[in-house]
């Protein structure tokens, strides 16, 4: 049960951004910017959300963690294994040795950032990634850490139907986080 009067029947951060919408469009906004609207430099989309389900299952944020997979695993054919194994253990996911420098760099930005050290950074850099990528993944890691502390800390619903997450999931990767409406 939420610790404060939230819209019933919505899930996770939802409630949260329907009860203040003038906060819900900066943090939507930026999670737009962060995951969907990569461009063409730095991390696809579906690297972008597998950071964010990296970060937020280590925060053991349901919602956030299954969403960000489920979008994740959209951009990555429906296909949920690559998801569940970077949650499980990234070091020896089937992913490129830059997504997992840069995973180390998120795992230790989720703790404090100031444990990201110039070696992660480095070692980053060696795989390939750019100031941009390293950017991003920094700012990923730490903005879910806020997001998942904001869905944690209202003790939102959080509905444990996948199939409710598939299409969550879905309509992130397709449409972004901006709603139509503003």
């Amino acid at each position: 049960m939420p610790h404060i009067a939230l819209p019933e029947n919505m899930p996770g951060i939802t409630a949260g951004f329907a009860f203040r919408p003038e906060t819900a469009k900066p943090m939507r906004d930026l999670a737009h910017v962060l995951l969907h609207e990569s461009g063409n430099e730095g991390l696809s989309s579906r690297d972008r959300e597998l950071i964010a389900a990296f970060v937020s299952s280590r925060n053991t944020c349901y919602f956030c963690q299954t969403s960000h997979a489920a979008a994740a695993n959209h951009l990555n054919g429906g296909d949920a294994s690559l998801s569940n194994h970077i949650v499980r253990d990234y070091v020896s996911a089937p992913v490129s040795p830059k997504l997992k420098a840069l995973l180390a760099i998120a795992a230790e930005v989720q703790i404090d950032g100031k444990r990201v050290t110039p070696e992660l950074v480095a070692e980053a850099r060696a795989q390939g990634a750019t100031d941009h990528d390293i950017h991003d993944t920094v700012l990923i890691a730490a903005a879910f850490c806020m997001y998942n502390r904001y869905v944690d800390g209202l003790a939102t619903v959080q509905p444990r139907g996948e199939e409710m997450y598939r299409d969550m999931g879905k309509m992130m990767a397709e449409n972004g986080y901006r709603r139509a409406d503003g």
